[in-house]
């Protein structure tokens, strides 16, 4: 009797075609599991900063903005990825930018004299005689016919701020001084950033020992803190904060490229990448995020009346049907390269070139004639004003990466001064007559209903 044949035999693991076939399977989903958690739910991609600061630029007390949350973002696709530079790059290229002033030219004049309202309180026809800005020796209405009572230690810092200005205001103690994130180890040698605050917000900083009100100056982390006394400008707050937002070429007359941040957002990533990778790159005057929900300026001034964003519903409603019987239009791709006419403007980064600041100023002074709701006058501004605006609007998903917005969310003793301040106040009249559906449908008179009619098709 023979011995038996003996033969290599297969592992049990593998006798089964089912079993390698679900094996299969299941590595090739986590793989594009995986591909797609790091590719496409990621707007930004960037190279490492050499030597970025990683530490907290300031240890704040616990009870400091403890109940003002981060909001959730909307979106975890990007369709519009946003790339980088390496930092060194992106910092040469700046300095060597900032330095050389006939990239910065022609420079707007500007209207001086005095006046009972900070801009001057323009009728709408002269106003709008400044859209069409063909003579440099024209001088523009934009501010300042009021003195803005600041220090002149600030003032001075100001004015020798001569590259890159990061800018946000707090009035009324409606939010946290919030430390960007994300900086380049040069970035606080060549970045100023300024906070303006009013006195109710810079004594709740007293309170809380962030600022000794001894002291001449006031910093904390990156920020130098501006205190404006609001005795001599609007009763509103929120008109008080539109100054250093739109006229902050004129507040840094020396600066070549600005930040504006709302208080209620953090930034997360280097501002000098931003300003390269936005507008730089892009060679426009502005960059800006889109409306995540909204297209047409109509829709803003409906949601603006419906949610009492405004309270004062008949003004909203003269201030749209001033604006039509100008010429406002819906958007149609007749407009591009413009994707929207409805701007998310919590963030605006400028080049403070002749277009830019012609921009900032017309649009401030339709804030001043109506109200600080700057999205309502940006699509007529724009679409009216020439030279034209070279305008970069990104992608809300672009802006969700790029910062965390926090809520506004006030708890004890500095709510109680909110509610205090908005007694009374023009434009917050909580009370008042709740907006229709047919804001501005039904009136036979209307100058909008051309609009309407073909925002609706």
């Amino acid at each position: 009797m023979g011995k038996p044949t003996t033969s290599a035999k297969t592992p049990l693991l593998f006798q089964s075609k089912l079993l390698c076939f679900s094996l299969f399977y299941l590595f090739i989903t986590l793989f594009l599991a995986l591909h797609k958690s790091l590719s496409s739910k990621h707007c930004i991609f960037k190279s490492s900063p050499f030597h970025p600061i990683q530490t907290s630029l300031f240890s704040y007390p616990p009870s400091y903005g403890e109940h003002k949350y981060a909001l959730s973002t909307q979106r975890s696709s990007c369709s519009s990825p946003v790339f980088f530079s390496d930092y060194r790059v992106v910092f040469e290229n700046i300095r060597d930018l900032c330095g050389n002033s006939s990239a910065f030219s022609p420079v707007l004049k500007y209207m001086q004299g005095n006046a009972d309202s900070f801009g001057g309180n323009f009728s709408t026809q002269k106003r709008i005689s400044y859209f069409n800005h063909v003579n440099d020796s024209v001088e523009i209405p934009c501010g300042f016919f009021k003195k803005f009572p600041i220090s002149n230690s600030d003032k001075i810092a100001m004015e020798t701020c001569n590259g890159v200005v990061v800018v946000s205001a707090i009035f009324n103690s409606h939010d946290k001084i919030r430390q960007p994130r994300g900086l380049g180890s040069k970035t606080l040698e060549t970045v100023c950033f300024f906070m303006f605050v009013d006195d109710g917000t810079f004594e709740g900083l007293e309170d809380y020992q962030l600022i000794s009100g001894k002291s001449q100056e006031y910093k904390i982390g990156a920020w130098r803190i501006v205190k404006v006394s609001s005795k001599n400008l609007y009763e509103n707050p929120a008109m008080n904060g539109v100054i250093p937002k739109y006229l902050v070429h004129r507040l840094f007359p020396n600066s070549k490229f600005s930040i504006w941040i709302d208080a209620k957002l953090q930034l997360t990533v280097d501002p000098l990448l931003l300003i390269h990778s936005l507008v730089v790159s892009k060679n426009v005057d502005m960059a800006i995020s889109k409306h995540p929900f909204f297209t047409h300026t109509m829709e803003e001034a409906m949601a603006t009346a419906r949610w009492k964003k405004w309270g004062d519903i008949d003004a909203l409603q003269a201030q749209m049907e001033t604006y039509c019987e100008n010429g406002l239009q819906p958007w149609t791709p007749n407009k591009l390269p413009y994707p929207s006419d409805v701007p998310d403007s919590a963030l605006i980064l400028r080049k403070h070139g002749l277009s830019s600041n012609l921009f900032s100023c017309l649009l401030f002074n339709e804030l001043e004639a109506f109200n600080p709701r700057d999205q309502l006058a940006f699509a007529l501004v724009r679409d009216k004003m020439s030279p034209k605006l070279q305008l970069n609007m990104f992608e809300e998903e672009v802006f969700e990466n790029i910062c965390v917005e926090y809520r506004h969310n006030i708890k004890g003793v500095e709510k109680r001064k909110i509610a205090t301040a908005f007694v009374g106040e023009k434009g917050f009249n909580f009370k008042g007559k709740r907006a229709k559906q047919d804001l501005f449908i039904n009136n036979n008179g209307s100058h909008c209903g051309k609009y309407l009619w073909k925002m609706w098709g």
